[in-house]
């Protein structure tokens, strides 16, 4: 598939573009290669891929070239983990949420997980419901007092924002989250020490192989063993669980949702680089930029493709098509360059394909959408006004999306 793409003119504010970015770093359309996308439908041998053989085969080796190039393997070890209430108010949010918080415990290692969930009051029977991962601690999501405080000095609520939790609750909604770095510390220090890893290592190992997953891959695996308990409360219906996530946690998201199909839905935020935009356009942030600072969100294996993009085995459109039929979201913002939405965009695109074959209907659209202007098929996709971010704008096209594919099926 041979691409040379022409920019669609599209009134930005470039106030996104900061000192801090690399001084090599691409935002003119006219710089982006020519650049040939890895066939979808066409397997390692060569052989065109109908219903049968995607199912077959092709999704699994789609799979494992991103384990092999981007995000590493995950682990198939087990690791007992049992769960205990911490905590429960069934009069939480002025009495239209139940706010449960959980200790996920893991074997005898004493390793935790703090999962905090609120459940809609309104709801007769077991909610569909949002699960993603926060950046700054459980305790910043709202201001709620009975949220317990671990691990930072963040103030409540201070990222209450990102999660527009009594709009969730009034849809009739679920939210379950989970602090990032208690999973796996993102610290720009990251040594593989001090988060789960060491949990699966084996004897003599201090850190993963070339191969093995990085803290992408582990975050991840969180949100799976989360969803594992969701299927045991039965407050919350688990088969109607989208999995959302922001930035860097946009392409965890991703990655998550195309591991474990028990995820009804993902939602990718600004995820960019890594996440949904196309590595080939190199534009805005590229894996050189990652590698130094935050190398460890990716495999080892993924270092070598530095300033070699079109020599990756795959590309974003193969991640997003790992999540066919499933209802997929992807969200950009007009100031995030970076992220590259036109990337992003022209992922969602060329992974409908995939969905056409499955019997369900892709992007739609050709061209990418003016902002705030969005798409949704069995793929959704918008172009906000604004910056690298979560807004009630994103809720609200994120809960359109699943009244129409969660609450309807």
């Amino acid at each position: 598939m041979l691409v040379r793409l022409v920019a669609i003119l599209v009134v930005m504010d470039v106030s996104f573009c900061t000192a801090k970015e690399p001084a090599d770093t691409n935002y003119d359309e006219s710089k982006v290669p020519e650049y040939e996308l890895p066939e979808l439908l066409l397997d390692h041998e060569g052989r065109s891929v109908g219903r049968a053989e995607w199912e077959g085969h092709r999704r699994s080796e789609i799979l494992q070239s991103l384990e092999d190039s981007v995000y590493g393997t995950t682990p198939s070890k087990k690791v007992n983990v049992r769960y205990e209430l911490v905590g429960e108010d069934r009069t939480a949010l002025a009495g239209r949420a139940t706010r449960k918080q959980v200790a996920a415990l893991f074997g005898e290692s004493g390793y935790r997980l703090d999962i905090l969930l609120y459940v809609p009051n309104r709801v007769s029977g077991p909610a569909p419901a949002f699960l993603g991962l926060n950046f700054n601690a459980n305790h910043t999501v709202h201001a709620d007092v009975g949220i317990l405080k671990r691990g930072t000095s963040n103030e409540r609520g201070s990222f209450a924002s990102r999660w527009q939790l009594e709009t969730l609750i009034e849809r009739g909604y679920a939210l379950a989250t989970v602090h990032r770095d208690q999973i796996d510390p993102d610290n720009y220090r990251n040594d593989f020490s001090d988060g789960i890893h060491p949990l699966f290592y084996e004897d003599n190992q201090v850190v993963p192989e070339s191969g093995q997953w990085g803290s992408i891959g582990a975050w991840a695996w969180g949100l799976s063993r989360v969803l594992d308990w969701l299927e045991i409360e039965a407050s919350v219906d688990a088969s109607r669980v989208a999995v959302i996530g922001h930035s860097r946690l946009g392409k965890t998201a991703l990655w998550a949702g195309a591991q474990d199909r028990r995820f009804a839905m993902v939602v990718s935020n600004n995820s960019g680089c890594g996440g949904a935009a196309l590595y080939r356009r190199c534009y805005g942030e590229r894996i050189h930029h990652m590698v130094k600072p935050v190398g460890y969100w990716f495999c080892r294996n993924h270092h070598q493709y530095q300033q070699r993009e079109h020599e990756l085995p795959v590309d974003q459109h193969m991640l997003l098509s790992l999540v066919a039929p499933r209802p997929l979201y992807i969200a950009s913002a007009t100031n995030d360059r970076w992220a590259d939405p036109r990337g992003e965009f022209l992922a969602a695109k060329y992974a409908s394909p995939v969905y056409e074959l499955l019997g369900e209907k892709g992007l739609g659209e050709s061209e990418m959408p003016l902002p705030n202007v969005p798409l949704q098929t069995r793929i959704g996709y918008h172009l906000r006004l604004g910056d690298h971010d979560v807004t009630s704008f994103d809720w609200k096209h994120y809960l359109a999306f699943a009244d129409r594919h969660l609450n309807s099926e």
